[in-house]
């Protein structure tokens, strides 16, 4: 079972996480423990509880362009629609039999996989 996933973020984009992850997507943002949050960056869970998202600040940060989280969502037109109506993309694939899926990009353009069972 995973615990959470690790995506990388710019140094001080901390607001924009906030917005996209919170405002945007409606994940809780959670509190890192004392000696990491000096580290910058957030953690936030999934509607459900289930998944830890965390973002940490890489110096020299490059958004992933491959590689990804696979998001499994109850609603995932409504997901769509949020990210369209925010500005962000929302790409849509049908290559994955049994899952209805989009692809899109968070504030700082790593990708993210949205699913749903057919």
């Amino acid at each position: 079972m995973i615990h959470h996933v690790q995506l990388a973020c710019p140094p001080a984009g901390e607001a924009d996480l906030r917005r996209f992850y919170g405002d945007v997507l409606g994940m809780t943002e959670i509190p890192k423990p004392p000696a990491l949050a000096a580290r910058g960056g957030a953690w936030f869970r999934t509607p459900g509880g289930d998944i830890e998202l965390h973002l940490g600040v890489e110096a020299d940060f490059s958004p992933a362009r491959k590689a990804h989280p696979g998001l499994l969502v109850d609603d995932i037109d409504a997901y769509a629609a949020r990210l369209a109506a925010a500005g962000y993309p929302v790409r849509w694939d049908d290559d994955f039999p049994g899952m209805r899926r989009f692809y899109s990009e968070d504030c700082n353009g790593n990708r993210l996989e949205f699913l749903h069972p057919r």
